[in-house]
């Protein structure tokens, strides 16, 4: 987003909160829910669409919790062309994941309302609980996974998905002491039986970012 503000609307992706639009805008609470006739306080929906008055920018905020259980970082594609973590979450509760959105972040690619590059925190990563994308290895219990929306058998990720994907990368490696080795793709996991995140995925060109960043 530029830095000229101006008034979006934004779709409640769940767990999210008007402190995180807050911080996620640069814009003041309070004006959040004057925008929308709410009460200081007021809970907001999965899906409701709030008005977000006089943006200054977007900014992607990935909260940090301490836990030892984090050892790997696996990373997955949604094989859909267009997604959102409602939608997604959606489709995890019809296919019987228990509590929904089976991974712990979500990186759009500009599609269904939500920016490119866009990192939506999942309920699983706020409430540090267990995944459910990588049943293989036991990485449940011990990865954090992330996703990017998209089809990597066709398409490569957006170059902004990517620098998305290598800040949240960098920083939750830094955070947790997680080893290069330890970033997998779902189908490096021994006894996982699949090519996500996609023949196409671009590990050359994260690997790149990731040097870049050091």
């Amino acid at each position: 987003m530029n830095a000229r503000p101006r008034t979006v609307v934004h779709e409640v992706a769940p767990l999210e909160t008007v402190w995180r639009l807050s911080k996620m805008y640069g814009v003041p609470m309070a004006d959040i829910y004057r925008a929308n006739g709410l009460k200081p306080g007021a809970t907001i929906r999965i899906g409701q669409k709030l008005i977000i008055p006089n943006a200054r920018y977007f900014q992607n905020v990935v909260p940090l919790y301490p836990n030892t259980c984090w050892r790997y970082i696996v990373i997955h594609h949604t094989a859909t062309d267009i997604g959102n973590a409602n939608v997604i979450n959606t489709s995890h509760l019809k296919r019987g994941f228990w509590n929904g959105l089976g991974y712990h972040f979500l990186i759009d690619n500009g599609s269904l309302g939500k920016g490119d590059g866009q990192i939506e925190v999942a309920p699983r990563w706020i409430k540090q609980e267990e995944g459910a994308h990588c049943k293989a290895g036991n990485m449940n219990r011990k990865a954090i996974g992330i996703a990017l929306v998209g089809n990597f058998d066709q398409d490569l990720p957006t170059p902004k998905q990517m620098d998305s994907l290598a800040r949240l990368v960098r920083e939750l490696v830094y955070y947790y002491h997680i080893p290069p080795s330890h970033i997998l793709g779902h189908g490096d996991v021994p006894g996982a039986n699949t090519d996500c995140p996609g023949r196409r995925f671009p590990w050359k060109a994260l690997e790149q970012r990731l040097r870049n960043m050091e």
